[in-house]
């Protein structure tokens, strides 16, 4: 069967809305024509108040914290935020299976369509394996800059990138951050990947990230001895991000996750470096741990490509992308909503080498169809708006 389809804007994702369109889809979702509305008889055309816009991409995110979920307090800063999850006590694992299934169901409903997923463990599995939603697992890897631990770290790690490679998604081995990874396991890890695989790594989240950098000041050496670790770091005098590139790869797909702290010189350094970073921006959990922003204008000054993800419910209280883009529009609001659906969309798809089939509104591709059901009077003020997965 064929189903028309239209609303007060298309939204495609790659593209600038469309006015007076209509999309012609199979009952998958396939996209089979977007022809002029005056083509066809109204009578024979579903029309929605508000938007459609591709399926979502969250480009960040960790589902197997999902039974976390408002165990620590907000606005602590990310120092105490991490030592709040490291002291969180265990809990049975059928609850683990439970909070990552329900928390996958809720994402699909709320619109998601792919997920760059950051695992330490192979939990995700069993889920991911049944999901609609299509995966790229980062299996992360820390051994807190100690060589020593390198290789036991790695061992590890390679047991988990093992059972996530048994799904049918995409799966890649990643380090942490700069500031939690040594120079062997490094070169472990680019060892496990393909050349043309994505990474990622969380970057510049906090002050204390560049401070310990450039001089070996910040919060993060007690941090590393209050857990017992034997932290003797001779800093480089540069950003975390520019140690961070001499030990990556030039040509491999990055996302880097959050840049709270990025420079303009860091952001316009790292493309001139690599053109296939993208930046991916996490709001709600910036807002809920370090109770800060990004200044986006930096991002959009050098022309970068951007993409939106959750980050985990330990940090969030909730795992959807719509309610990203409403903070972002919120509290940034210079910004154009079709700019940022575009982050949210196809340069997540990009960044996570899925744009072939998700991220826009194009024919021959199958990316999950939404309705954002706004005012029609000002459809793209979404502040108010509500999400429905119409395939």
């Amino acid at each position: 069967m064929v189903h028309k389809i239209s609303a007060t804007y298309i939204c495609p994702g790659d593209r600038n809305p469309q006015k007076g369109q209509v999309l012609i889809v199979d009952d998958l979702g396939g996209i089979q024509a977007i022809e002029p509305a005056v083509n066809h008889d109204p009578a024979s055309v579903q029309h929605y108040d508000g938007l459609l816009v591709p399926g979502f991409i969250n480009a960040h995110c960790h589902l197997e914290l999902s039974h976390l979920k408002g165990k620590v307090p907000t606005g602590t800063g990310l120092l105490p935020f991490l030592k709040g999850v490291v002291s969180l006590r265990e809990v049975p694992p059928e609850e683990i299976q439970d909070a990552i299934a329900r928390e996958d169901d809720r994402m699909y409903l709320a619109g998601i369509q792919a997920v760059g997923d950051i695992c330490n463990t192979a939990d995700t599995v069993e889920v991911k394996a049944k999901s609609p939603i299509d995966y790229y697992s980062f299996v992360e890897m820390f051994d807190f800059m100690q060589e020593s631990a390198a290789a036991s770290t790695f061992a590890r790690g390679k047991a988990v990138l093992q059972a996530q490679q048994a799904t049918r998604h995409a799966v890649s081995a990643v380090p942490h951050a700069p500031y939690t990874v040594s120079n062997g396991l490094y070169n472990l890890i680019h060892s496990a990947n393909d050349p043309k695989s994505t990474i990622s790594l969380h970057n510049q989240e906090t002050p204390h990230e560049d401070a310990l950098f450039r001089d070996g000041t910040g919060g993060f050496p007690q941090f590393f001895r209050d857990f017992g670790i034997d932290f003797n770091f001779e800093p480089p005098g540069t950003s975390s991000l520019q140690y961070a590139r001499q030990r990556l790869l030039p040509n491999q797909p990055i996302l880097l996750v959050h840049n709270t702290m990025s420079s303009p010189q860091d952001i316009l350094e790292a493309q001139a470096w690599n053109e296939n970073i993208c930046w991916v921006t996490c709001p709600n959990a910036n807002l809920y741990i370090e109770n800060r922003l990004p200044d986006y204008r930096k991002f959009q000054d050098a022309g970068v490509q951007m993409a939106i993800g959750t980050d985990s419910l330990t940090s969030n209280w909730q795992l959807s992308i719509l309610e990203e883009i409403k903070t972002i529009l919120r509290y940034q609001s210079y910004l154009r909503f079709s700019d940022v659906l575009s982050w949210a969309t196809y340069q997540g798809a990009k960044a996570l080498q899925m744009e072939d089939r998700l991220g826009s509104l194009n024919v021959g591709k199958k990316p999950g169809i939404l309705w954002i059901e706004t005012d029609p009077r000002d459809p793209f003020d979404v502040q108010n708006g509500q999400v429905h997965r119409l395939f």
